[in-house]
């Protein structure tokens, strides 16, 4: 009886190891697909393109061209015109 007893306990016990190894295995791996989600997110959020507002400087700068190409802006109005829409 002694030697069943030794060959259940046994069995009970590497059954619970394997038990617990497959659950911390699990979750592993979820923390790990949770940082790669992340990862991707962050990755697609960088390549996004440029916002609109450069499109407006662009806009405001060939607007002060066309005044200075006329003679309505002198050079040095333009120069601090286009300075200060480029916030230099």
């Amino acid at each position: 009886m002694g030697l069943l007893r030794m060959a259940t306990r046994t069995a009970v016990v590497a059954g619970t190891a394997t038990a617990v190894s497959g659950r911390v295995a699990h979750r592993q791996a979820a923390k790990y697909d949770q940082q790669a989600q992340q990862q991707y997110a962050q990755q697609q959020a960088a390549a996004a393109p440029p916002p609109p507002a450069e499109d407006e400087q662009t806009a405001k700068l060939k607007q002060l061209a066309d005044l200075h190409s006329q003679g309505v802006l002198s050079d040095e109005e333009f120069a601090a015109a286009k300075a200060k829409v480029l916030g230099i």
